[in-house]
């Protein structure tokens, strides 16, 4: 069976999508998790913002804005795992774990604070003034993200790369500790997308809300064609050859245009097409493509309730995968429960049997099963495939309740039933009296220690 690539990218909810965001960075992400091998997980990082930004209604609308400009755009919630970061307590908690393992040294040599203290050293400031742990911490934050969900590609920025590289040594340094012999994260690897586009705002820089020479997105077909109208341009008069290689308005039209469209505009612009013509064009082109989103933008924005519901289940799904890979961490660093851990060889037969164990796994088709261990490894129980985490928990704990056991035997092999429903299955063995002595053993295991 072969791996699907699993992606993982993080929005930070911060401001409002323009023009330059969906087609350097929307656009492409929502295309790439329509590959059949990818296994895509996009998430809204409002903890990040947090650290950027103390404005809560700001950050709630941005966080509302931001969800409806991906779900106008075409991203497929069935296909993708689309997600709160906030929606997920197993993050913080990860965050924690690795906070205790990530070197203070590694941490200095963060870009953005070591941003932070050089501008405060210039400024004759304390280096560390202003400076929260959130921001110094950051880099924890953005391995947790990654390493829970055990992403193979990160596509982020060439100023993001280090992000990534320190979630490689975070994740490593952890895998050294606790692994023993295992390792629980896979190493990502950051994706640079050369060919992201880059687009120009209406001055010809990089757009921008710092530079405010954006061209928004879904606000208005009026507010759209009014910016589009301030795009600085050169003196040439209609009928003057224009140079589409030095225009910003032809690289915001070749960003969104087919190749026969380009090569046409291209064509009248040497022809001398008038820069007010040349507008309308570029608008005539953007709102085509953009009319319908715009109006799927406006429908979520209005029914909060209805993007609420589709984050919800995008967070189930996530929790599916967070929820018991974070139990085997918790057991791996010793946040174990007293029940379940081995105890000391004692002479009772009862209390030696209680380091008997359940091991929870992921099947490849998403399943959660587990089995129950005997002190020396052999498996006594094999359950059957459960739809999430929790339900395969729930079933565990019931089994370990001390209520009495429903075993029904059948030829040489035996199973486990609850509520009516078989649940868990044995080995098949050689003869009836093995059988027998495996259920009493069982019995045993899953019997509570009196006081």
């Amino acid at each position: 069976m072969t791996t699907r690539t699993r992606i993982l990218t993080g929005i930070t909810t911060t401001g409002t999508p323009h023009l330059g965001n969906y087609a350097g960075a929307i656009r492409p992400a929502i295309l790439a998790s329509q590959d059949a091998n990818a296994d895509s997980f996009y998430f809204l990082a409002d903890y990040h913002a947090l650290i950027k930004c103390d404005d809560p209604q700001r950050i709630q609308r941005s966080r509302m804005e931001i969800a409806a400009t991906w779900l106008a755009g075409g991203l497929d919630v069935n296909r993708v795992t689309f997600y709160r970061q906030s929606d997920i307590p197993e993050i913080p908690e990860l965050t924690w774990l690795l906070t205790c393992v990530a070197a203070k040294g590694l941490l200095n040599r963060a870009h953005a604070y070591k941003a932070s203290v050089d501008k405060n050293v210039e400024a004759g400031e304390d280096p560390d003034a202003g400076i929260s742990m959130g921001l110094y911490s950051y880099p924890v934050l953005m391995a947790a993200d990654i390493l829970m969900f055990n992403a193979h590609k990160v596509p982020v920025g060439r100023d993001q790369i280090q992000h990534v590289e320190m979630a490689r040594d975070i994740g490593q340094r952890f895998n050294h500790l606790f692994g023993n012999g295992q390792e629980f994260f896979t190493m990502p690897e950051a994706l640079i997308e050369e060919s992201v586009a880059t687009l120009p705002g209406l001055d010809g820089r990089k757009m921008s809300k710092s530079y405010d020479n954006t061209i928004p997105l879904f606000t208005s077909a009026k507010d759209m064609k009014d910016a589009i109208s301030r795009i600085v341009t050169d003196s040439r008069a209609p009928g003057e050859a224009k140079d589409p290689d030095n225009s910003h308005l032809f690289t915001l039209y070749q960003a969104f245009a087919t190749k026969a469209q380009e090569e046409e505009f291209r064509a009248e612009l040497l022809q001398g097409l008038g820069w007010g013509e040349a507008k309308n064009r570029l608008f005539q082109l953007l709102d085509s493509q953009l009319a319908e989103p715009r109006e799927r933008y406006h429908q979520l924005m209005s029914r909060p309730s209805d993007m609420e519901d589709l984050l919800l289940v995008g967070a189930k799904k996530a929790r599916a995968v967070a929820a018991p890979f974070l139990a085997q961490l918790r057991e791996a660093v010793g946040l174990r429960s007293f029940v379940n851990q081995a105890a000391a060889p004692v002479a009772t037969k009862k209390k030696a049997a209680k380091a008997a164990r359940f091991v929870s796994f992921r099947e490849d088709d998403g399943s959660f099963r587990f089995r129950l261990l005997a002190a020396d490894g052999e498996q006594l129980l094999l359950s059957r495939n459960f739809a999430d985490g929790k339900a395969a928990g729930a079933v565990t704990k019931q089994l370990q309740s001390g209520t009495a056991l429903d075993v029904r035997t059948e030829a040489l092999s035996f199973s486990v039933w609850l509520d009516g429903a078989a649940v868990a299955d044995s080995a098949e063995f050689a003869d009836s009296t093995a059988r027998d002595a495996a259920v009493e053993a069982l019995r045993v295991a899953l019997t509570p220690i009196e006081d």
